[in-house]
C-alpha cells in the first residue's frame, strides 16, 4: 500500500479556528451517519491538544448524542481511582459528563489488567467503529503505540505497553504532571489496527512541538518509528493543523 493520493490537510492560523474547524466536520460526519444507521460508534483522545475539538463537540446543538456510543483509547496503569490525570477524567470533564450519550465506555485501569483488557476488547469489536477523534505525539505515537512498541500488523485491541521518555516528558511539556517521576511508566492502549479499521479519522495536531511529528507523519515514511505515518494510507483520515505545527 503506498501513500493515500489526495490526504486531507487543513492549516489554520490558530488553535480555536483549528478546533472549530474539526469540529464542524466531525458534526457533519456524525449527521451524515446518522441518515443511514441508528447508532454511531466513537473513540476519543484525550489530551490537551484536543481541548478546542472537544469544547466545539460539547457546545454543539445539532448533534444527537442518544444515538453515539463512545470509547476512548487509552489510559494510565498506577494512578488512584478519581485522579485528575486520569483520561476518562479529563473526557468526563470536557465532554462526556456535559452531553447525554447512548453509552459511554471508559477504561478502568484500577481492575485487574488482564480482566480489563478482555472486558474492553469485547466492546470495542461488537461493532464496526465509525468515527475516531485523534491526535499526534511528539514523538509520533497514536493512542499510546510510542514507536519501540507501535505494530501496524498488531494482533491484540488493547495492550499493556511501557511508555518511552519522549512520550511521559510530552505529559510534563502538556502541564499534565509536574515532573517525569509523576508520570506512570505503564498505560493501557487500544492499538494502531483498531483505529485505522475505523471508517472515518479526523487528526487534530496544534503546537510547535508537534512540528517534527506532523511534518514525519505527512511526509515520512510509513514505519512505526513515527507511528502516525499509517494515517498516510488511510482511505477517509482528515488532518488539522495550525501554523505552530505545521508552519506558515
Amino acid at each position: 500500500m503506498s501513500k493515500h493520493k489526495d490526504l486531507k490537510i487543513n492549516v489554520f492560523r490558530t488553535r480555536e479556528e483549528m478546533g472549530a474547524a474539526a469540529g464542524r466536520d466531525i458534526e457533519k460526519k456524525i449527521n451524515e451517519l446518522f441518515l443511514v444507521k441508528d447508532e454511531v460508534r466513537m473513540i476519543f483522545a484525550a489530551a490537551p491538544s484536543q481541548n478546542e475539538v472537544l469544547d466545539y463537540l460539547a457546545a454543539s446543538q445539532n448533534i444527537d448524542w442518544s444515538r453515539i456510543t463512545a470509547f476512548h483509547m487509552d489510559e494510565y496503569i498506577g494512578l488512584k481511582a478519581g485522579a485528575g490525570q486520569l483520561f476518562s477524567v479529563f473526557l468526563r470533564e470536557k465532554l462526556f459528563g456535559r452531553v447525554k450519550m447512548k453509552k459511554v465506555n471508559l477504561i478502568n485501569s484500577n481492575a485487574g489488567i488482564s480482566e480489563e483488557i478482555d472486558r474492553y476488547s469485547a466492546l470495542i469489536t461488537e461493532a464496526p467503529v465509525d468515527i475516531v477523534c485523534l491526535g499526534i505525539g511528539e514523538n509520533g505515537h497514536i493512542a499510546f503505540n510510542d514507536p519501540p512498541v507501535a505494530d501496524f500488523d498488531d494482533p491484540h485491541i488493547m495492550k499493556v505497553v511501557r511508555l518511552d521518555q519522549q512520550c511521559r516528558m510530552q505529559q510534563v511539556n502538556d502541564g499534565c504532571f509536574p515532573s517525569l517521576n509523576d508520570v506512570p511508566e505503564k498505560a493501557l492502549t487500544l492499538t494502531i489496527p483498531v483505529l485505522f479499521n475505523a471508517s472515518h479519522l479526523f487528526c487534530v495536531v496544534p503546537g510547535e512541538r508537534k512540528r517534527i511529528s506532523a511534518h514525519d507523519t505527512i511526509y515520512g515514511p510509513v514505519d512505526t518509528s513515527c507511528p502516525a505515518s499509517i494515517l498516510q494510507r488511510h482511505p477517509d483520515c482528515r488532518f488539522y493543523f495550525d501554523t505552530g505545527s505545521f508552519g506558515e
